[in-house]
């Protein structure tokens, strides 16, 4: 990006014109300040394109700061080099953290400490863990909701106090529920309206009805908003997973989704940011097609990178059906635009909510909730999602999870370990009860979390021959392979058929050409429930296998076997 202030003072007079300039000027004041102070690192140019993302509940995984740094070692012997953080900022936690009460302050119970510790002391332990973990070579990023807070936010509570209060244009408040009426519920079977009410009149909220929407029309949001970025930039973050950012500027007859000053008010937060720190990451999460999705790239000048919802699902769907076409269609041009070269997807087979079925057809949803919800108790959405962890939805089958990670693991984009998923953690009823009875809201998403019961995870990791050391190892050893080559995370992909020793098409085969100008590997799965075979003529090392046996160039693959093979002699 050539001129982050230029970029930035020419959106913010598209969005505001000139009424507010002193607000952007003493904005620009707080960041010059900030980036002469600043003693963090650079980061290095386009780092998370080689990444392997591990995301976690601090409290969940390790209780608190001081065990997660305990556990970094754990980590990094998996052959992870990034950590997602998922909600740590104060919050009342009614939606796990994602109902933000202080953007400036980190949950009290993530410290350890006592209750009298002091907001220095908190930061202090919060900079070591930083520190440490930059120690390993591992990047820290963690949540932000741009759209909307808690309602226990001061913001959202001086709002409340009147039309006259200065607060009250942080939020979008209306006599009645008729403005935005074409907007989608998100929270479909659990909020039955956008419009919450409020001492006599409505305000706005895409998500529950205790998380108020920010009005970024008001210029001092966007003041607010870019500040709080730049203060944890200051403190050696290395990104953000910038939350529903789809949903941030709302306007009267429109879906209030994807709106083009949506994208302006991205594009401005990744100036600021590369204006302090540039390569921080901003990373997309935009539940929208790919079509959609791309457009929050802009030209290289928005967001970083962007989850590839529609993935996941054709993943799972190939696995059921043994059919490799769903991945070839989702992958095509067709579904999958081609990105600026400094942008990249992220992948996930499981993550923190549910498996998401929003962008299937119903025949494909059909499928889905044939194969995998093996429990009417995992249903989301009246049918649009299944909640349950990895290990459930393979029904604890180490070859069947080894082979759904070497999918993502191979396929373009940087991918996204949930955590407990690397030993086969499983669903928590006992968590989902707590949660439940706690908040009010039988949300089924709270299956899919839960804590981490080390004592027992240590254990069963001690066995060789236990399901958690199985699926630990063999992921392990695809991440080191992984990890010492930039194919997979750069590379360009091509399908092709194989064959087999008699010249027939090997049906039910996944296989594709990674390649950059360095290097080529040849990637096969084999979908189907019986072995398959192929030849392949090329000089090739195998790097990675389950299942997988060759003979003289005759290479067979067990059912839910595969095979990763480094072609030599490409140059």
């Amino acid at each position: 990006m050539k001129d982050p202030i230029s970029m930035m003072r020419g959106i913010w007079s598209e969005l505001y014109a000139d009424s507010d300039i002193v607000l952007f000027e003493q904005l620009l004041d707080e960041l010059e300040k900030l980036k002469s102070s600043n003693s963090q690192i650079s980061l290095e140019n386009e780092w998370y394109k080689n990444a392997v993302v591990y995301s976690l509940y601090v409290d969940l995984f390790a209780g608190d700061f001081t065990g997660l740094t305990a556990r970094l070692d754990y980590l990094s012997s998996l052959g992870v080099s990034c950590l997602w953080l998922l909600p740590i900022l104060d919050s009342p936690m009614k939606d796990a953290g994602f109902d933000i009460r202080n953007y400036t302050r980190i949950r009290k119970e993530l410290f350890g400490l006592p209750e009298s510790a002091s907001e220095d002391e908190e930061m202090n332990l919060f900079s070591a863990f930083l520190d440490e973990a930059h120690k390993r070579g591992i990047k820290v990023i963690f949540d932000i909701a741009m759209n909307h807070t808690s309602m226990e936010h001061s913001w959202f509570k001086e709002s409340t106090k009147g039309k006259d209060n200065p607060f009250r244009d942080y939020y979008i408040w209306n006599k009645d529920k008729e403005l935005y009426k074409e907007t989608r519920l998100l929270f479909k079977g659990m909020c039955p309206s956008n419009w919450e009410p409020y001492n006599g009149e409505f305000f706005f909220h895409r998500f529950f009805e205790f998380q108020p929407d920010l009005n970024y029309r008001n210029p001092k949001v966007l003041y607010e908003m870019t500040s709080v970025l730049a203060f944890w930039l200051s403190k050696g973050v290395d990104g953000f997973r910038a939350d529903a950012i789809p949903y941030i500027w709302k306007e009267d007859g429109t879906d209030c989704e994807n709106l083009p000053k949506a994208h302006r008010i991205i594009q401005f937060f990744r100036a600021a940011t590369e204006y302090l720190r540039p390569n921080t990451l901003i990373l997309a999460e935009a539940c929208q097609p790919p079509h959609e999705v791309v457009k929050y790239f802009s030209d290289g000048n928005e967001c970083h990178a962007g989850y590839h919802f529609p993935l996941m699902p054709q993943i799972f769907i190939s696995l059921a059906t043994a059919d490799p076409t769903p991945i070839h269609k989702v992958l095509s041009e067709s579904v999958t635009p081609a990105i600026p070269d400094s942008c990249q997807w992220f992948t996930f087979l499981r993550c923190h909510d549910e498996l998401t079925l929003e962008m299937v057809t119903p025949t494909e949803r059909e499928i889905m909730n044939a194969a995998y919800r093996k429990d009417m108790r995992w249903n989301f959405r009246e049918g649009e999602g299944i909640s349950a962890r990895l290990a459930n939805l393979f029904d604890f089958d180490a070859g069947r999870i080894a082979q759904a990670f070497s999918i993502m693991l191979t396929l373009p984009g940087t991918p996204i370990i949930y955590y407990g998923d690397e030993y086969g953690k499983r669903n928590d009823d006992v968590y989902f009860n707590q949660q439940s009875e706690a908040t009010g809201y039988s949300d089924t998403r709270y299956y899919v979390r839960g804590p981490v019961d080390w004592v027992e995870v240590e254990a069963k990791m001690q066995m060789s021959d236990s399901f958690e050391r199985k699926i630990f190892d063999l992921l392990a050893g695809m991440l080191s392979v992984r990890n010492q080559t930039h194919v997979f995370g750069e590379g360009t992909i091509a399908f092709i058929e194989l064959n087999d020793e008699k010249g027939n098409r090997s049906n039910g085969l996944l296989s594709y050409i990674r390649k950059t100008k360095m290097e080529s590997y040849l990637v096969v799965h084999n979908l189907n429930p019986e072995p398959s075979t192929f030849v392949f003529n090329k000089n090739m090392e195998q790097m990675f296998e389950y299942g997988s046996q060759n003979l003289s160039g005759l290479y067979t693959i067990a059912a839910n076997g595969f095979i990763w093979l480094r072609i030599l002699n490409t140059m």
